[in-house]
């Protein structure tokens, strides 16, 4: 009987803290993750960690390590240096949407979606091969893991860095 109970118990505690603990948001998963580990310092060094775990809600298109160590030579430390804040946090907020966009929400073929804080626009493209990010550079991100959901969003992981370049919508 006394076995039961402590069992009972114990079982009990676990579902209440299961219960009562609460998603992790964008930023918290991202540094969890070492595949962001670049994508992690560039939004601390941009100082987006704070808004970034917000309430949201937000939709990152999150570049791998890899993706960043694909840029041009120097480019990441150049974008990381004090004066270039204002640059960074511009091509960071470039990968976010300020809405929910979950795979199952974003239409089949071209959808145009307004990054935040640029009058650019990327355009989501949703065939049988996946979906693609278009940011009018040529060149398309491909979305390689949808729908990582956070508190506070959603993220998927795209394996290009996308630039701003003056863009407008899908072509």
């Amino acid at each position: 009987m006394k076995t039961l109970m402590t069992r009972t118990l114990g079982a009990a505690a676990l579902a209440l803290a299961a219960g009562s603990a609460s998603a992790a948001n964008i930023v918290e998963i991202a540094a969890g993750d070492e595949r962001f580990s670049t994508l992690v310092a560039a939004v601390q060094a941009a100082g987006l960690a704070e808004a970034l775990s917000g309430p949201g809600p937000f939709t990152v298109f999150a570049p791998t390590n890899d993706a960043f160590a694909a840029l041009p030579e120097g480019t990441v430390a150049t974008l990381l240096k004090p004066e270039n804040k204002g640059q960074l946090t511009n091509v960071l907020l470039y990968h976010v949407d300020d809405r929910k966009l979950a795979a199952k929400d974003i239409p089949a073929g071209s959808t145009p979606i307004k990054p935040m804080l640029t009058s650019d626009r990327l355009c989501i493209v949703k065939s049988g091969g996946g979906v693609m990010i278009d940011d009018g550079s040529g060149q398309m991100a491909r979305v390689v893991i949808a729908d990582i959901m956070a508190d506070n969003g959603v993220i998927h992981v795209i394996d290009k860095v996308l630039l701003p370049n003056g863009k407008k919508g899908c072509h």
